[in-house]
């Protein structure tokens, strides 16, 4: 089997490394620093689940050498969609599997037009990891669960066949028959913990201590599960209530990506995470005064700041 990562931080890095290990022929996709590392050092991820090292590791900046793939791993940042999806056609054959792995709701839907219907799968990763140093991914807790499945529903075969690795790999998958129901389930979590991480600059463990920060969990969850509701989405009645019981339960260390990219000074994701609820619940009827708050306060460092 032959996957491709695109995007070697902290999610593609350890599910790729996961695979590689696997048997599974895998090529990363990273820049910079991080792959001259890769290159020369291969990639290592530590953290609850043990360490590993890919050494050698397959790792370029040019997907075009890479050839036609089996499957994508799609981890790129939010703001790279469109670019990065014009980059992976040259891999992208008549039945490879895109299935892109990024924090919102919309990455499908803005890659179908790039790479066309049947190349898109639909993508849930959940895993607190990220990049420590240049050819090191760090991961926080021992949680790391990949789900897919196809945008119109039902099971494949190739999801099936991508599942029967992901099992060999020894993570937490699911091929999922209801992907968007999935989708929708992480966007909850990841809007509401992403905003509320980093507007506080503070891991998980110390908000959900606090009786005067922990109630916002609830509500802000409550209201993307109300905007999902009205934009058609087949959520659980206890969706928020469900966010919230993992939050309480997560390690107390760990904070979302947006948090982690905040501190650094770097560009963070808010116009699709909390951003995207307020647009979505303004066109669609549905309050969302938390997120509101929260993609105000966060607004001026969407673009990062200088150092």
């Amino acid at each position: 089997m032959r996957i491709a990562v695109i995007g070697a931080g902290g999610v593609g890095g350890a599910f790729g490394a996961a695979l590689a290990k696997s048997g599974a022929d895998v090529t990363f996709v990273a820049r910079g620093a991080h792959l001259q590392a890769i290159r020369q050092n291969g990639l290592r991820i530590e953290g609850g689940r043990g360490e590993t090292i890919i050494h050698p590791a397959q790792a370029t900046d040019d997907p075009a050498t890479i050839g036609v793939v089996d499957y994508v791993l799609f981890c790129v940042k939010l703001w790279d969609v469109e670019s990065a999806g014009e980059h992976i056609k040259p891999i992208v054959g008549p039945d490879t599997a895109v299935i892109p792995l990024q924090n919102g709701i919309d990455a499908a839907e803005r890659l179908i037009p790039i790479l066309g219907e049947r190349a898109v799968m639909g993508g849930v990763a959940q895993i607190s990891a990220t990049i420590a140093e240049p050819g090191l991914i760090r991961q926080t807790g021992t949680f790391m669960r990949l789900v897919f499945g196809e945008l119109a529903g039902g099971r494949s075969a190739r999801g099936d066949a991508f599942l029967a690795q992901c099992q060999k790999a020894g993570f937490d998958a699911t091929h999922s028959d209801q992907i968007q129901t999935e989708l929708w389930m992480k966007f909850i979590l990841l809007a509401t913990n992403s905003a509320l991480t980093a507007a506080t600059r503070t891991p998980l463990g110390k908000l959900r201590d606090d009786p005067d920060i922990f109630p916002l969990f609830g509500r802000a969850a409550a209201e993307v599960a109300a905007v999902g509701r009205a934009k058609g989405i087949n959520l659980p009645d206890d969706a928020a209530e469900k966010t919230v019981g993992f939050t309480r339960n997560a390690p107390a260390a760990m904070m979302a990506s947006m948090a982690h990219d905040l501190i650094r000074g770097n560009r963070i994701e808010l116009p699709w995470l909390s951003g995207k609820v307020v647009a979505l619940g303004r066109e669609l009827g549905v309050p969302t005064p938390v997120h509101e708050i929260l993609y105000a306060v966060l607004k001026p460092f969407t673009l990062g700041v200088s150092a």
